[in-house]
């Protein structure tokens, strides 16, 4: 790897990291504060409309963003045709919901769902606004600007969030977060790339983002929709307060998973389309990420299952204990998250967004007779499909990275057995720590401390981690 590319990389990955950091940081914090300000059934009635939150995130970071990151060749044309594209489809898309509204509510026996729907698919006009700033932030590997920009938008978006759920407006003060958040972050972006559409459209520039963006924008969707499913299932069939213990167990597995994802994949994406031409070097990027990956994100989601209980104790009160074993069980599901994501990535940023189709499609199937089979028993019972399906899926991603790559599910594990004999000495010794002590407090603490030490040793027994490499590394 060149020097220019490994500068590159680790700018990206510090600042991607940083805003990871603060943003999520942020995000979690300002979540904790509501959590305690509201009420597991204003959080199930916000999950019951989750999967329209869904959409409007796939849409805001559609396919066309990421076509314009994997082109080669990009002219102001492209741009501008992105954003009218964009900014057209996403009046009517709100349309849509608009019109739905009320069958929405009717479906779910809450009136109150229809003005809340209406209200929060505003966040897919707004964020329509900024897709093409972000995608020349990402062009420019700018994720210092891309930082200051979601990490003010986070806490604007939590400060009105707050202030709402402080003066008793119950699930609006989560409505009022989303959308001022997105609406503060378009006017940022403006602000700070100074960009302006020329409002010139393309039919031939649309043609050339279409064939690859839409592949990528209708398979988000239908997944969006899909993923989406058991969160539907279980707002229809059981309390809306059972719909929040499971919306906040998938929220604190998936902020981690996702955190880790979204710094690997912002960085790595752009880098590994620029070396389309030359696969080796895009190989030794891609295994290093997947390492990487395996590295940080498998102690923490450990860390996490064994601490559930005294951290939601500690964090959201007790009376949020019942999402504690949805949690562990999602850690271990939200283990793969990431691991799934860098192989579909690298099908995106070789030129074959019709193999990522191909794939998140052919997923379907396994998922949907799970589901079928687990809905009747239980959201736990629900939670324990989505970790089997969850395995069946990452060896479904890994398929065409062997077929192209040679580098499939079972070689990327393999590479990571001696983290998983790390993580066995962790966990063990995490668990048996936090069994002396009865104070909430004192388990999350020593348990924590205990647990990071005790992988780090093991990280440089196994010789998993060269230590030295790392500090001069950091220090040149």
């Amino acid at each position: 790897m060149s020097k220019s590319i490994k500068k590159t990389l680790l700018t990206g990955v510090i600042w991607s990291s940083i805003e990871k950091i603060f943003v999520k940081g942020s995000t979690f914090i300002i979540g904790i504060i509501l959590a305690r300000l509201l009420s597991p059934s204003d959080y199930g009635l916000m999950g019951m409309l989750s999967i329209f939150i869904s959409l409007s995130t796939i849409f805001i970071e559609s396919g066309f963003a990421k076509a314009l990151i994997q082109k080669q060749e990009r002219t102001e044309l492209d741009f501008s045709t992105t954003f009218l594209f964009n900014l057209g489809s996403s009046f009517i898309i709100y349309g849509i919901f608009y019109v739905i509204a009320p069958w929405i509510a009717i479906f779910y026996d809450s009136p109150q769902l229809s003005p809340l729907l209406r209200v929060l698919s505003l966040n897919i006009v707004i964020g329509s606004l900024n897709i093409v700033q972000r995608a020349k932030l990402m062009i420019a590997m700018n994720f210092k600007t891309l930082a200051k920009i979601n990490f003010l938008g986070t806490i604007i978006g939590g400060i009105i969030g707050i202030y709402m759920a402080y003066h008793n407006y119950n699930v609006w003060a989560l409505v009022g977060q989303n959308i001022s958040s997105t609406g503060s972050m378009a006017i940022l972006f403006f602000y700070y790339t100074k960009w302006k559409p020329s409002f010139h459209f393309s039919s031939q520039s649309f043609n050339s983002l279409f064939r690859f963006g839409s592949k990528l924008l209708i398979t988000g969707t239908v997944a969006t929709i899909f993923n989406n499913i058991t969160t539907i299932a279980i707002g229809k069939l059981y309390k809306s307060n059972e719909l929040g213990f499971y919306t906040r167990a998938s929220q604190f597995t998936e902020m981690i998973a996702w955190t880790i994802n979204d710094v690997l994949g912002n960085v790595t994406f752009p880098v590994l389309s620029e070396l389309q031409k030359q696969p080796e070097r895009m190989i030794d990027i891609y295994k290093k990420s997947l390492f990487y990956s395996s590295l940080v994100t498998f102690p923490i989601m450990i860390l996490l299952a064994v601490l559930a209980k005294p951290l939601v104790t500690i964090l959201l009160t007790e009376k949020w204990l019942p999402c504690v074993p949805l949690i562990q069980i999602l850690c271990f599901a939200r283990m793969l998250t990431p691991l799934s994501a860098i192989n579909m990535n690298l099908l995106n940023a070789i030129g074959r967004p019709d193999l990522f189709m191909k794939v998140d499609l052919s997923k379907i199937p396994f998922e949907l007779i799970i589901l079928i089979i687990t809905i009747p028993m239980g959201v736990k019972a629900i939670v324990i499909g989505n970790l089997i399906s969850t395995i069946i899926c990452f060896f479904i991603n890994t398929y065409y990275p062997q077929k192209i790559f040679g580098y499939g599910g079972i070689q990327q594990l393999k590479d990571s057995f001696k983290i998983f004999i790390a993580l066995i000495f962790m966990s063990a010794t995490s668990y048996i720590s936090t069994l002396v002590f009865e104070n909430p407090i004192a388990k999350l603490i020593i348990g924590g401390i205990v647990g990071i030490i005790i992988y780090l040793i093991s990280c440089s027994i196994f010789k998993i981690i060269n230590f030295r490499v790392i500090f001069n590394y950091i220090k040149n």
